[in-house]
């Protein structure tokens, strides 16, 4: 139990720096979306956004998802560094 204990990564507290962390990355990958997605306009257009981003809601669901992911590695990357 103690080997399992010792590969587990340590994981940070939240707060306001890992929340502007998370947002930048979700920003980042919409931009990524945008301009790489085949067809970004297949599917229902979420109201709000369809006109900033570009994107339908599936394609929107799908680059925030990729945002999320990229966000967790980056927070945890920076945690393991020692600069979080």
């Amino acid at each position: 139990m103690s080997t399992l204990l010792a590969v587990a990564s340590r994981t940070p507290d939240w707060s306001p720096s890992i929340a502007l962390i998370m947002v930048a990355c979700n920003v980042l990958a919409i931009l990524f979306a945008k301009f790489t997605v085949k067809n970004p306009n297949v599917g229902p257009a979420f109201p709000a956004l369809s006109d900033i981003t570009g994107l339908s809601l599936p394609a929107l669901i799908g680059a925030t998802c990729f945002g999320h992911i990229l966000g967790a590695g980056v927070i945890l990357g920076l945690t393991n560094m020692g600069t979080l």
